[in-house]
């Protein structure tokens, strides 16, 4: 049953033009180097226009398994060069605005 990693947060509105610069070398990142990333079915970014909380992001994050997932998570946290370029991207966050759930379908 596939599963989705889905990361949610609130990019500083000072920061949006680095922040869009980071994640293009993310995903620039990843791109050329796919079996660093092989698990990962899909990727989705969205940017929340109105209602709720005004400019957070929703990351979603497709795996086939929740074991795909954690190998997918266990070899990217070892990953110096990603996780130089994540954590960069992070550090342009809105403090305690940053969360990680997983989620399952159910129809």
């Amino acid at each position: 049953m596939p599963v989705f990693v889905v990361e949610t947060y609130v990019v500083d509105p000072e920061k949006q033009r680095e922040f869009m610069s980071a994640l293009k070398d993310i995903l620039e990142y990843k791109k050329a180097n796919p079996e660093r990333f092989k698990e990962m079915k899909s990727k989705k970014i969205y940017s929340q226009m109105f209602g709720d909380i005004s400019g957070r992001h929703i990351e979603m994050n497709e795996f086939d398994s929740l074991a795909d997932a954690e190998k997918y998570l266990t070899r990217t946290s070892k990953d110096k060069g990603f996780m130089k370029l994540y954590q960069e991207a992070k550090l342009l966050l809105v403090p305690a605005t940053y969360s990680m759930t997983v989620w399952t379908p159910v129809m």
